[in-house]
């Protein structure tokens, strides 16, 4: 046997405590959402098959077209409230990235997870449910409770992590 180290138990092996695998992968998925080009929410998403990251997503302008950052917030300038007329925008969500991008590299996500900052609103929970994404680990609630709903009919398994205290989400 081993010399034991403060804590070390009956194998002399000093404890470290590890995150579970949901709290690793969320921690990256608020690394991605600091990539975000928006102005009010940055969101991050990430999509895991046997635990290996398949894709990530961030909200932003589509490829080539100026960012919010550049340009500024339609929505903002429209007095749009969080959670309402997403067709307002000129970002494409982070879960809808992550799909995309997934797609794009031929990579399957049917019975995937995917993790997300924020809880996806209706038109994302809607990609998410014809992808086949069997499992949603979030963060923050987003004020769409239509994504809501839809999540539980489809049978979608939800796990709630609390956000990071890093800042990487708004209270918009």
């Amino acid at each position: 046997m081993g010399r034991g180290l403060g804590g070390a138990g009956r194998t002399g092996r000093i404890l470290v405590t590890r995150p579970t695998w949901d709290e690793y992968f969320m921690k990256i998925t608020h690394l991605v959402a600091e990539r975000s080009t928006c102005l009010r929410r940055k969101v991050g998403a990430i999509i895991v098959r046997d635990k290996r990251i398949v894709s990530t997503g961030y909200n932003g302008a589509p490829k080539g077209l100026e960012h919010c950052l550049d340009v500024g917030c339609l929505r903002d300038e429209m007095g749009v409230p969080a959670g309402e007329r997403h067709e307002l925008c000129r970002g494409t969500h982070a879960e809808q990235n992550a799909i995309i991008q997934a797609a794009g590299g031929g990579a399957g996500i049917a019975g995937a997870t995917m993790y997300c900052t924020d809880s996806p609103c209706a038109a994302c929970t809607k990609m998410i449910i014809n992808a086949g994404i069997r499992r949603l680990v979030m963060g923050k609630k987003y004020p769409d409770r239509l994504g809501a709903r839809l999540i539980d009919e489809a049978g979608i398994e939800t796990v709630y992590l609390a956000p990071e205290p890093s800042g990487t989400t708004s209270d918009d």
